[in-house]
């Protein structure tokens, strides 16, 4: 059995969900909106090809294939009313014959919209609960009742930010190494922490030295980068490296001065950053995530934090769905 870490990322079993490799396009309309500086380019995740697409399509293809090997005959997670999340595991869900229960914070909509529409469509289940500290136990004691009833749950946490399910980003820069010159800096959207550690730790394994920068659409960059660390040992140990191998590279990066006033709450700037994506390129952005790092990637360019003999590549992770919330 081999013990090279990129055998080993190729061995872990996972379902075929995705088209790959998702494209890289120049930035022109962007980079000419703001006047030149670095060269801009955009990994196309929101075209992945399956359920609409999105970052969780890369983790789910892993941590679904973990669920299948169990025997799971339900798989059950959580998110907001409108996850992205949510509705992708309701789709891995239809596609492979299993019943899906979410749980989902907030009121329940009078009439179904965006994702929590597809979720209706995929025939998924939705339990609400008033607040997120409430999924996990409703989660957990969904999945008792269940196991009481003789059926066979596999839970899958927020996001699908598990060791496991950020593996799909390692893969991913595995994937961009074929496609294009490493680039300097990569900026996306960062929540629950798998994406941004994937892809930290795909850098590192493939000894790129891009800077890896997440951009918070809730929580503290002090939260994300112990969740973040804590993922990347996880990575780790799947890969069968010893424990540190992958702390070297250019620092992790999280910046959470694009919240606004919170989760899922346009900002001026991230409105505007929606905006001239689609003006200039013909790429949508959704208001919650991808859009705040969008804003972010903007002001970077604005205030001369990239050089403009620097490559920065925007990894577009999904969501647009929700522009039809």
């Amino acid at each position: 059995m081999s013990t090279d870490p990129i055998s080993i990322l190729s061995a872990v079993p996972a379902i075929a969900l995705g088209h790959y490799p998702t494209p890289v396009e120049e930035l022109n309309g962007l980079r000419a909106a703001l006047g030149g500086g670095p060269r801009l380019i955009v990994k196309r995740d929101d075209s992945i090809g399956f359920a609409f697409g999105g970052n969780k399509v890369r983790k789910l293809e892993l941590v679904c294939a973990r669920a299948l090997s169990e025997g799971a005959d339900t798989l059950i997670t959580a998110g907001g009313v409108q996850s992205n999340h949510a509705r992708v595991t309701a789709a891995v869900a239809a596609r492979h014959g299993l019943r899906c229960l979410l749980v989902a914070n907030g009121v329940p909509p009078d009439k179904p919209t965006a994702n929590a529409l597809l979720d209706e469509l995929l025939g998924a289940e939705v339990h609400y609960v008033k607040s997120r500290e409430d999924r996990s136990p409703t989660m957990a004691s969904a999945a008792a009742r269940l196991v009481a009833a003789g059926r066979r749950p596999y839970v899958i946490p927020v996001g699908a930010s598990t060791p496991l399910g950020a593996l799909g980003y390692v893969r991913a820069v595995g994937e961009l190494v074929g496609q294009v010159t490493p680039p300097d800096v990569i900026v996306h959207a960062s929540s629950s922490g798998g994406t941004q550690a994937g892809l930290v730790a795909g850098c590192r394994l493939y000894t790129q030295r891009t800077q890896v920068i997440g951009v918070s659409a809730d929580d503290s960059a002090e939260s994300l980068l112990q969740t973040i660390a804590t993922l990347i040992i996880g990575i780790e140990t799947i890969l069968q490296l010893a424990p540190g191998s992958l702390s070297n590279g250019p620092s992790v990066e999280v910046e959470d001065g694009f919240c606004g006033d919170g989760y899922g709450i346009p900002t001026e700037l991230s409105r505007e950053a929606l905006d001239l994506l689609a003006r200039r390129d013909a790429i949508f952005l959704d208001p919650t995530y991808t859009a705040k790092a969008m804003a972010a990637l903007i002001a970077y360019v604005r205030e001369n934090r990239f050089r403009d003999d620097q490559t920065v590549l925007f990894w577009h992770t999904g969501g647009q769905v929700n522009l039809f919330a």
